[in-house]
């Protein structure tokens, strides 16, 4: 796939101006299908980030003075401009991501959504108030906390950009944004939304890197008191270690192994649906995949032959073909990861699905969708985060032992119930050690509820008010409305 007017070097934006590293280093760039260098990214230092993080502090004073109804304007500014962009974001979506192309035009869409909502939200924002009968009064006065540090992922790398973009800016907090590495394509339209936009100089600033380089330097900082990170759960712990010495304010959206648990009562054809949708499109690449398929004996075998069947017609090919259902993993290194994972599966369970390179597609970084079947709890196939389409399915006799084997694992971002007993849906729920779940019902969010997981998937939650409050800092006012009568240590009898 080759697309026009692409950038043969993604320069950082820092204070407002398109710049070039200072020491003047660069990465590869490479794309998921052909594999070969189609770029360059300025390799962020040390003294870029320093250079960003002054840029940002130099612009927060102004940018939190403005009202909120100041900045909301410049949000609906900037999601007019993100739509403007559909169909050239889409296509460096689809191009450096390998997500195929249906699932990439979506992306522009929800980028905008996600500054409307909050430019929605910090517009009518009220605070809280608190009398105490006569005596006293007391208020709350919401403050943006300063310079954001954004750590965002590769996996649909715009439209996570914007999830953490939207609500730092909509709280009044200026930024500095590291883009992943492996797909820094999309983030080089920020710089010319955000000055359409009307967005002062500073208060946004990019800067491209290696995680271990400009992502280090971001997380010490001393003058970024707050990371939001999106990622795998080993950088997570590590970037909460890094912050401890700064005692910085951390949102750590991390791994997931999300169980889908399907019981015999459910509605069969809606449960399949869902399963193979969730754990196959974005190519697998998704952190609430349901990669664990928890399904009840009695429908067992059943179920396993038809989702398998349905795994092995899924259509694997080029990303910007629309008839595409999965297209290429996103890079080399992963796609290796992914086969090392199959190839440990082949072992510890009973291959149904999948598990090889589509014969029609010899180069690129193919993966015809996997499933393993009666794969035993203590299987690492079962266990750990595999970010790739390969499913992990696994029979259970009653409910305490759905429950059970749903919470077997160190992680708990999202988990799915197909049941017709809601009464028992609602059990699940509220025994499954999750974030979120999801009864009956695939993976649509509402923007104003809380995203998050437990356990080794996360720290703290975003979205709607929760994102508000992880961005600002509340101090509360007290006043007294009559006579003080504080007893008079020390004072003469």
């Amino acid at each position: 796939m080759t697309i026009e007017n692409l950038p043969k070097l993604i320069r950082h934006w820092i204070g407002g101006e398109s710049v070039e590293s200072i020491i003047g280093g660069t990465f590869d760039v490479v794309d998921p299908v052909s594999n070969t260098v189609y770029a360059q990214a300025a390799r962020g230092s040390v003294q870029d980030i320093d250079r960003a993080v002054a840029a940002a502090h130099a612009a927060f004073p102004a940018w939190a003075a403005l009202s909120n109804r100041a900045r909301a304007a410049i949000l609906y500014r900037i999601a007019g401009a993100v739509e403007a962009r559909h169909d050239q974001l889409a296509s460096f979506e689809t191009f450096d991501t390998g997500l195929p192309i249906t699932q990439s035009r979506g992306q522009a869409r929800r980028a905008a959504e996600n500054f409307r909502y909050f430019a929605d939200v910090i517009a009518a924002l009220g605070e809280e108030a608190f009398r105490q009968g006569e005596d006293q009064f007391s208020y709350v006065v919401r403050t943006p906390v300063g310079v954001a540090g954004l750590i965002t992922p590769w996996n649909t790398p715009f439209m996570l950009e914007s999830w953490k973009l939207a609500p730092a800016l909509a709280s009044g907090c200026s930024l500095v944004l590291k883009p992943a590495e492996w797909t820094p394509l999309s983030a080089s339209l920020w710089p010319e939304i955000f000055a359409e936009a009307g967005l002062p100089a500073g208060v946004a600033n990019i800067v491209h890197g290696i995680g271990e380089e400009a992502g280090q330097a971001l997380v010490e900082h001393p003058d970024v008191p707050l990371i939001s990170f999106t990622g795998s759960t080993d950088t997570g712990r590590h970037i909460i270690r890094s912050s401890a010495q700064h005692l910085k304010t951390v949102s750590m959206e991390l791994g997931g192994k999300s169980p889908a648990v399907v019981f015999a009562d459910a509605d069969l054809d809606a449960a399949l649906d869902s399963v193979v949708f969730g754990v196959f499109s974005l190519n697998g690449e998704r952190c609430t995949a349901g990669s664990r398929v928890l399904v009840e004996r009695p429908i067992y075998d059943e179920f396993t032959r038809r989702l398998a069947e349905r795994a092995a017609n899924v259509r694997v090919g080029l990303p910007s073909d629309p008839s595409t259902e999965v297209g290429a993993l996103v890079h080399v290194e992963h796609y290796q990861r992914v086969l090392n994972y199959v190839e440990i599966g082949s072992k510890e369970a009973r291959l149904v699905a999948g598990g090889v390179r589509p014969e029609h597609l010899t180069e690129g970084n193919y993966l015809q969708p996997t499933v393993f079947a009666d794969v035993p709890r203590d299987a690492r196939i079962f266990q750990e985060e595999i970010f790739g389409p390969v499913v992990a399915v696994a029979p259970f006799d009653d409910e305490s032992e759905a429950v059970e084997l749903a919470n077997a694992t160190q992680f708990g971002l999202a988990a799915y119930i197909w049941t017709s007993d809601l009464k028992r849906g609602h059990r699940i729920a509220h025994a499954v050690a999750s974030g979120m779940v999801w009864i009956n019902s695939h993976n649509i969010r509402d923007l104003r509820t809380p995203f998050g997981g437990v356990k080794a998937s996360g720290v703290g939650r975003e979205g709607g008010a929760h994102s508000i409050d992880f961005y600002t800092e509340s101090k509360i006012v007290h006043v007294a409305l009559g006579e003080v009568h504080t007893p008079r240590f020390g004072a003469p009898s």
